[in-house]
C-alpha cells in the first residue's frame, strides 16, 4: 500500500500523522510530501521513509497512491496560507486515492457535524483508519 502524507508550512501536523503511523505499522511504507523544505524535513525527522517537495513531487505522486493523509486544507485550493496550490488541491481530489483528512478550522474549512476536538485525538483517529485499511 502507498501512503502519502502532505503537509505545508511547519510540517507540525504531517510530523504528528508519521511518528502515529509509523508506531502502529513500522514496516509500512510512507512518503513524506511538503510543500516546502521545513514541512518535509520534520516528516522525515518523524520516521518517513522518503520525501520529496513542492507541487510537482505531490501531483505526480498522487497519481499512484492509495491513502493521502493530511488536513483537510489539502483539498482546497490556496489553504494553509496559499501553500495548496490549485494544482495541488487537484491532484489530490481527483486521485483515486482514499483519503483521510483530519478536520482543521485553520484551514478555511468547516464540515458540518465534525466536533472540534484536541488535535492529537483527530491525528490518532487518522491513524487508526490507515490502520484499518492496511490489515484489510
Amino acid at each position: 500500500m502507498k501512503i502519502l502524507v502532505i503537509d505545508g508550512q511547519g510540517g507540525g501536523v504531517g510530523r504528528s500523522i508519521v511518528a502515529g503511523l509509523k508506531a502502529a505499522m513500522p514496516h509500512q511504507p510512507v512518503l513524506a510530501l511538503g510543500t516546502n523544505v521545513q514541512a518535509t524535513a520534520a516528516m522525515l525527522r518523524a520516521g518517513a521513509d522518503q520525501g520529496a517537495t513542492g507541487e510537482g513531487a505531490i501531483r505526480y505522486q498522487c497519481k499512484t497512491a492509495d491513502v493521502i493523509v493530511g488536513v483537510t486544507g489539502i483539498l482546497h485550493a490556496n489553504a494553509m496560507l496559499g501553500e495548496i496550490t490549485p494544482g495541488i488541491a487537484a491532484a489530490v481530489s481527483l486521485s483515486e486515492a482514499t483519503k483521510v483528512l483530519v478536520p482543521l478550522d485553520r484551514c478555511g474549512l468547516l464540515i458540518a457535524g465534525v466536533e472540534k476536538q484536541p488535535l492529537d485525538g483527530l491525528i490518532r483517529k487518522a491513524v487508526e483508519m490507515v490502520e484499518a485499511m492496511a490489515a484489510r
